[in-house]
């Protein structure tokens, strides 16, 4: 590929991502804007609401951390310096650790909701958001000391054009780091991910065997006439595990394109396509939350009117 291709390539791929990170942040602030005048307004919480507010304003900010971020990938300028590279680095990391944290409790949550009253995860339902924000702290601050050698690796590199150097932005780079360090942190964030995907697919399976249970209810209800109209738990099930299945495959093509990032001795168009997959889910999960919620669409549709008033 020449470098007028090349150029041409990395600009498309610059306004693809630059757009999605503008239409994710537009969903995050509607829906986080939705959860927060929900409460304000006295309206009764669902145990859900707290963790779907919560992962959009953790959305939210990492998508804003990477706007800031963004400007350094794609704009060549005076730079940043050690500080402000250490930070953003790690902070848009621990967001991206607490959306995976967040996904996955709500998983687990969501099941335990769904659960029949015979079931031994019945006991939990009264407890389970007051467990669950004790879980998040737990995992936050075991990600944010498994991230921390960030503050070490991250290094402010202006105009360095090392091979062993991997790029970041312009500004920033990370050090090549020992076997052993590199090591020991891989092995700790691949525990932390097996162990929170492992509890996302348990959740998701166990959510899908009560669907089916329910869909031969309703079948045979249907067949004596009664009406077998879905429960709100029926169908916030049926979102989360819709949005499960999307979080895994995007972790998947996030994978395959990092390893061919690794392959191709750090190339910039994979690193691009890399960044875009890393936010999709980021961008594509508020609009699936707000498609089960009416309100929002009320709440939009009188926004709009007033607009047009005004």
């Amino acid at each position: 590929m020449n470098e007028n291709s090349q150029l041409h390539t990395s600009s498309n791929l610059r306004n693809i991502l630059l757009s999605e990170i503008g239409i994710g942040i537009s969903a995050n602030s509607i829906l986080l804007l939705f959860h927060i005048l929900k409460f304000f307004g006295g309206h009764r919480p669902k145990p859900t609401d707290l963790p779907i507010g919560l992962l959009a304003l953790i959305h939210l900010l990492m998508l804003l951390v990477m706007v800031v971020t963004a400007t350094d990938i794609f704009i060549s300028w005076q730079g940043w310096d050690d500080i402000t590279c250490k930070f953003l680095v790690y902070m848009y990391r621990v967001f991206r650790g607490l959306s995976l944290c967040t996904t996955s409790l709500l998983s687990v949550l969501q099941a335990i909701i769904l659960s029949p009253r015979s079931s031994c995860l019945a006991k939990f339902k009264q407890k389970s958001p007051y467990h669950m924000s004790c879980a998040l702290l737990l995992l936050s601050i075991f990600y944010m000391l498994i991230s921390s050698h960030l503050l070490v690796s991250i290094i402010a590199t202006p105009n360095l054009t090392l091979n062993n150097f991997m790029f970041v932005t312009q500004s920033c780079s990370i050090l090549p780091m020992s076997y052993l360090m590199r090591s020991t942190f891989s092995t700790l964030l691949a525990l932390r991910e097996a162990f929170l995907i492992s509890l996302m697919v348990l959740s998701s399976g166990y959510m899908l065997t009560l669907l089916c249970r329910h869909k031969k209810l309703s079948g045979h209800l249907h067949s004596t006439s009664l009406s077998p109209t879905a429960s709100p738990e029926i169908r916030a099930s049926r979102t989360i595990l819709l949005l499960l299945s999307f979080f895994v495959l995007m972790s998947i093509l996030d994978s395959i394109v990092s390893c061919s990032r690794t392959m191709f001795l750090d190339d910039s168009t994979f690193y691009y396509i890399q960044l875009f997959m890393v936010h999709i889910y980021a961008t594509v999960s508020p609009f699936v939350f707000m498609s089960t919620e009416k309100h929002i669409g009320n709440l939009l549709r009188s926004m709009f009117k007033g607009i047009i008033n005004v």
